[in-house]
């Protein structure tokens, strides 16, 4: 059986490699680096069943490979990446003084390209391209999650459409907050709604009351998505409260990219398969998964959760916390529906919540990653 593939994704790692004493270079992924930095130490050794992907190479190495596989970049907009994306990379070229910007900044430019090319196009070198940057984002995406305990990740869904004013934003709010600062990693889509009230609460984390109420007062000036000043005031907060003890996972698409990915998500993969994005949200929070009010997709994702769970795909259950008696009871009854079919035994081995104090959250939240 060959060895595994040893990944370059950094300058330290590209030099580490090149100055090893070896001449032969052997099953090294070279991915989204410079070796024409280095050019004389690159070209001072051989390469075998070595890939290279998204790299800058000096002429004359493909001459020195043996069995190796060279993939460019392929897209005009995208890149295959070797980190996930920041805000500030996301948004490059984006000013909240000038609204029209967006257009012109890397996420406006990548859906402008994506929108000319089609959601679903036929142009093969583009949906290869588009699969390859997919591909590293979730090969960066194993990397970043690997420093956390699998316990820990945590997921909220709920509606894209909750208003920055409703009562239902600021618990989610409040809850992300005091569960960023009691050690968990929240996940959401990274888009608005209660998606963005994930990462406003983990973004405010280790701030005090009076922070976070200026916070939601700078935000709810612009209350949903589709009003003006809604990206630019986001921006406003991530400026004003500088995060950098405190991290969150936004996870959007750029299928929906009419609906803002939020900047107050600290780490975004954002992908271009939407089914890739939305299954991932599910496999990866581990820890639990809260459910906010919400409509369609909501309810698709409680119900596809529920089956991971009965069949312990991953060797167990995780907690599923609904969050909003009211709404989970009586306007949309879920929880007496999948209390009834626990009790008839259709469904196995849910760990189930429902309330509306965060205390409760946490505390079954932390039963599971003890």
């Amino acid at each position: 059986m060959k060895e595994a593939y040893r990944q370059i994704k950094d300058d330290w790692q590209l030099a580490q490699t090149l100055h090893q004493e070896c001449e032969e270079i052997r099953r090294c992924a070279f991915q989204s680096v410079n070796l024409t930095a280095e050019t004389d130490l690159a070209l001072s050794h051989t390469y075998k069943e070595c890939l290279f992907i998204g790299c800058q190479i000096p002429m004359g190495l493909k001459k020195k490979s043996k069995d190796c596989l060279f993939l460019p970049d392929m897209g005009e907009t995208f890149h295959y990446r070797n980190h996930l994306y920041s805000p500030e990379e996301l948004y490059e070229g984006y000013s909240p003084a000038n609204k029209d910007s967006y257009d012109n900044c890397f996420d406006g430019r990548v859906y402008r390209h994506f929108l000319k090319k089609g959601k679903r196009s036929s142009d093969v070198k583009e949906t290869l391209a588009r699969s390859l940057h997919d591909h590293s984002i979730s090969d960066c995406l194993h990397d970043f999650l690997s420093n956390y305990n699998e316990h820990c990740l945590v997921g909220i869904m709920g509606g894209h459409g909750l208003s920055r004013q409703d009562r239902a934003y600021g618990q989610i709010v409040r809850i992300s907050k005091y569960l960023t600062e009691k050690g968990f990693l929240m996940i959401s889509g990274g888009g608005p709604g209660a998606m963005e009230a994930t990462h406003l609460g983990a973004w405010m984390a280790g701030r005090n009351e009076l922070e976070l109420m200026d916070a939601l007062h700078i935000m709810s000036t612009a209350s949903r998505y589709t009003d003006e000043g809604w990206l630019e005031t986001a921006w406003r907060v991530h400026d004003r409260f500088p995060q950098k003890d405190f991290q969150s996972l936004g996870i959007p698409t750029w299928l929906y990219g009419h609906e803002p990915s939020t900047p107050l998500a600290s780490h975004i993969a954002k992908y271009f398969d939407n089914s890739i994005r939305e299954d991932g949200i599910l496999t990866i929070a581990k820890g639990g998964i809260i459910y906010t009010p919400g409509s369609a997709g909501t309810l698709q994702e409680i119900f596809q959760e529920a089956v991971q769970n009965h069949y312990l795909t991953f060797g167990y259950a995780s907690p599923m916390i609904f969050l909003g008696t009211e709404f989970w009871t009586k306007e949309v009854p879920v929880w007496p529906f999948i209390m009834d079919l626990t009790k008839r035994g259709i469904y196995k081995n849910l760990i189930l919540c429902l309330s509306d104090k965060k205390e409760d959250v946490e505390r079954v939240l932390s039963e599971q990653r003890k």
